[in-house]
């Protein structure tokens, strides 16, 4: 991918259909509907052009008016354009997981994900999938995260979730909770604090990141009494990063009071130790609204931070607003990435400065 490009040039913004019985549909023709949207950037939905007419006829929307390409070389800079990731017809079965749509959810993503390798977009946004249903010879992962790290060579992610001001990134990601204690260790914490401070710096342009990191245990141990990972693995690991990197992180904080009294409002950003522990307070605070940034990627990808919601699929319910600001963030990031870059290569060589 080109990293060298300016920051103002024209953002071409890959879009993944996700599960075609969900609201991936719904949620990306909303967000698209709004003409001002084409202002910003060059959207490209990787999907199937009938099975977006049908949601279309279903939201009873004259807009968005899709182009249909045969590929992201094709793409009309200000119309919202469509590429058929498969040439069968889909049968849809709203508010169900079924084959079909795990298929077609993964074929978006394959083609989606090459493209941005081969730089014909410059950054990914996906609609939700159904974990269990997309599984298959080709897809063995627990989800996106975990994929894209291994579609751009193993690179170390971490999944960060995004809402205004409070960004929560987690430690361990999609394992089951019996796994976390034994999966937990000093050097993991030390690398996703890093990866944490790097994407602070790099993608949201903060400069000298304050990172709160949380207990693994009931009140972050109590001491000792409710559990020594505290004193035994997450102080180290701060200490460590600190001491290597200059990173600022704070805590170990009990986990079940920091949300609620607002503790969060004081840094940059929130390390939990385990999913549920960060995205169940974060989906509280922001489920209508919060994005799932997948940060320590040489890629831009975001994601609405809601699933498939099968339970309101078809019905025009479903709000569009963490769609709208998974692109938006997205945009934001390959912008600052974009002005770093260009702020390096402008750099004069240290034999070029004068003594």
């Amino acid at each position: 991918m080109d990293k060298h490009k300016s920051a103002d040039e024209r953002i071409r913004v890959g879009i993944t259909h996700g599960d075609i019985n969900g609201i991936g549909y719904e949620v990306i023709l909303k967000t698209l509907e709004d003409n001002r949207m084409l202002e910003l950037f060059t959207p490209v939905i990787y999907g199937h052009s009938r099975v977006a007419s049908f949601h279309k006829k279903n939201l009873n929307a004259a807009e968005p008016n899709l182009n249909l390409v045969k590929d992201a070389s094709q793409a009309h800079p200000k119309r919202c354009n469509i590429i058929n990731c498969t040439e069968n017809d889909l049968q849809l079965d709203l508010g169900k997981s079924t084959p079909i749509a795990g298929e077609a959810a993964f074929l978006a993503l394959e083609m989606a994900v090459n493209d941005l390798k081969n730089d014909l977009i410059d950054v990914l946004v996906t609609a939700p999938i159904n974990k269990q249903n997309i599984q298959s010879a080709r897809f063995d992962f627990p989800g996106h995260t975990e994929y894209l790290s291994e579609r751009f060579g193993g690179e170390e992610p971490l999944m960060l979730m995004v809402w205004n001001q409070l960004r929560v990134g987690t430690v361990t990601g999609h394992i089951p909770l019996e796994k976390v204690a034994e999966k937990i260790n000093t050097d993991l914490i030390v690398k996703k604090l890093h990866i944490l401070n790097r994407s602070l710096i790099q993608d949201f342009g903060i400069l000298k990141p304050k990172i709160a990191v949380l207990g693994l245990n009931p009140h972050a141990g109590d001491g000792g009494l409710l559990g020594s990972e505290e004193n035994t693995v997450i102080v180290p690991a701060m200490k460590r990063a600190r001491k290597d990197a200059d990173i600022l992180s704070f805590g170990p904080y009990p986990a079940d009071g920091f949300f609620g009294s607002g503790s969060w409002k004081k840094y940059d950003a929130v390390l939990a130790m385990y999913h549920d522990q960060g995205l169940a307070p974060f989906k509280s605070l922001a489920f209508d609204a919060g994005v799932n940034f997948t940060a320590g990627l040489s890629c831009v990808r975001s994601s609405p931070a809601h699933g498939t919601a099968y339970d309101l699929a078809g019905k025009n319910m479903a709000s569009e607003e963490a769609f709208r600001q998974a692109i938006y963030l997205a945009i934001d990031v390959v912008r600052n990435r974009r002005q770093q870059a260009g702020l390096e290569a402008n750099k004069l060589p240290k034999s070029a400065i004068p003594n």
